[in-house]
C-alpha cells in the first residue's frame, strides 16, 4: 500500500510532496475515530517498550529525528504513528526563509535524500505558541541553532535565547552545531566554542528547580581527534548526552550517477548511504565512551534490523528520518517489533 502511495508522492518535488503528505495526515486526524485507526494501524502500544532515559519516561526508544516537522504544527498526528518521541527543529531564535528553492532532493537509488534547507522556521515566537496548544503527551525534543546572520562569535546568544524561551515547552533540548547547510555552522564543533555554548547553557539548565536534559547532535564527518573533542567537552559540561549523527558531506559509493549529484550540488546526504559512516562513529564514541554517556543514534535506518544493530554498538534509542519517508510508518512499528524481541 505504501510503496503505491509513494510511488505517487515521488512523481511532486520533495519538498511540496512533504508538505502535502503532512497536510493529509492532519486531515486524516480530524476525520471522526482517524486518530484512532493510525493508532491501530501503527502503534505497537506495549508497556515493555518503554524506556526510561534522561529521567524522563519514553513510550518507546523510535524517535522522529528533527528536520520533519520543523515548526511543531503536526506534532498530535504524527504521535499517532507509533513514534515514542518527536523532536522538532530546528528552531532559530527568528524566523527564517532557509535557502533558495529547490533545496530537498531524493535518492531513490541510493534510498536517500540531500537537503540544503538552511533551518528554515517560523521562528522561536511562532513555534512556541504551537507546543502551547499541543494535546499528545508524548515526549517533545526542541532542536536549537542559530539564525544564518548570527555570527559565529555571538552563536552563544542565539542558543541561550532558544533554550530559555523553549524551556517550559520541550521536555530535552538537542544543540545543533552539525548541520552543513549553514555557512561555517559546523566550525563551532572545534572544542573552545563548542565548550562554550554547551557550558553556558548547563549554566543556565543548573539553575532551574528542574534541569532539563541537553543533548548535543554532531556530524558524522568528524575524525577521531575531533570525536575525542567532542566526548572530553560532553563531560566536562556535564550535558546529559549526545545524538550521533547528522547529515554527511561525503558523496562516496552512491549508487546515484555524478552527474545527477554534480548538478544538485551541495547539501547534506542522509539515508541509507550513511548507515556504514554513523554505524563507525557510533561505534567509536562508545568505545572510548568510558563515563557511558547515553547516545542516541540516527542516520541510514531502513529497516528494523538496522535499528537493533544501533542498539548492539551501544545506542539507549534511535531516530529515523528518510527511512520513514522511503518505507512509511510501517517501519516504526516494525523496529518496535524487533527492539521489543532485543529485550525479551
Amino acid at each position: 500500500m505504501y510503496t503505491l502511495l509513494r510511488s505517487l508522492l515521488f512523481l511532486l518535488p520533495a519538498e511540496s510532496a512533504h508538505h502535502f503528505t503532512l497536510g493529509m495526515l492532519k486531515i486524516a486526524c480530524k476525520i471522526p475515530f482517524g486518530k484512532s485507526a493510525l493508532r491501530a494501524l501503527f502503534d505497537s502500544e506495549n508497556p515493555l517498550s518503554q524506556k526510561e532515559l534522561f529521567g524522563l519516561q519514553f513510550k518507546n526508544s523510535v524517535g522522529l529525528a528533527a528536520g520533519f516537522d520543523k515548526n511543531a504544527k503536526y506534532i498530535d498526528e504524527l504521535a499517532c504513528l507509533g513514534f515514542g518521541f518527536i523532536e522538532i527543529g530546528t528552531v532559530t531564535p527568528i524566523a527564517q526563509e532557509g535557502n533558495p528553492l529547490p533545496r530537498l532532493f531524493r535518492l531513490p537509488k541510493d534510498k536517500a535524500i540531500i537537503n540544503r534547507l538552511g533551518f528554515n522556521n517560523d521562528g522561536l515566537d511562532a513555534v512556541i505558541e504551537r507546543l502551547k496548544k499541543r494535546k499528545s503527551t508524548i515526549i517533545v525534543g526542541g532542536n536549537i541553532g542559530k539564525n544564518k546572520l548570527t555570527p559565529n562569535d555571538k552563536a552563544v546568544d542565539d542558543y541561550v535565547i532558544c533554550f530559555k524561551k523553549l524551556f517550559d515547552y520541550v521536555d530535552y533540548f538537542v544543540v545543533n552545531v552539525s548541520s552543513p547547510n549553514t555557512p561555517n555552522l559546523r566550525a563551532l564543533q572545534e572544542k573552545d566554542k563548542l565548550f562554550e555554548i554547551l557550558n553556558t547553557l548547563q549554566e543556565l539548565n543548573r539553575k532551574k528547580s528542574k534541569p532539563k536534559p541537553i543533548l548535543l547532535k554532531i556530524a558524522p564527518d568528524l575524525n577521531r581527534a575531533e570525536l575525542d573533542d567532542v566526548l572530553s567537552v560532553v563531560l566536562e559540561s556535564q550535558i546529559a548526552g549526545l545524538i550521533s549523527s547528522n547529515t554527511t558531506i561525503d558523496r562516496g559509493g552512491l549508487l546515484t550517477t555524478d552527474a545527477e549529484i554534480e548538478k544538485i550540488g551541495n547539501g547534506g546526504l542522509s539515508g541509507l548511504p550513511v548507515l556504514q559512516k554513523s554505524n563507525e562513529v557510533l561505534a567509536y564514541l562508545q568505545q572510548n565512551n568510558s563515563t557511558g554517556i547515553p547516545i542516541i543514534a540516527v542516520g541510514g535506518i531502513s529497516k528494523a534490523g538496522d535499528a537493533v544493530e544501533k542498539i548492539n554498538l551501544g545506542a539507549e534509542m534511535v531516530q529515523v528520518y528518510t527511512g520513514f519517508i522511503y518505507e512509511g510508518p510501517g517501519l516504526i512499528k516494525a523496529i518496535n517489533k524487533a527492539l521489543l524481541k532485543l529485550n525479551k
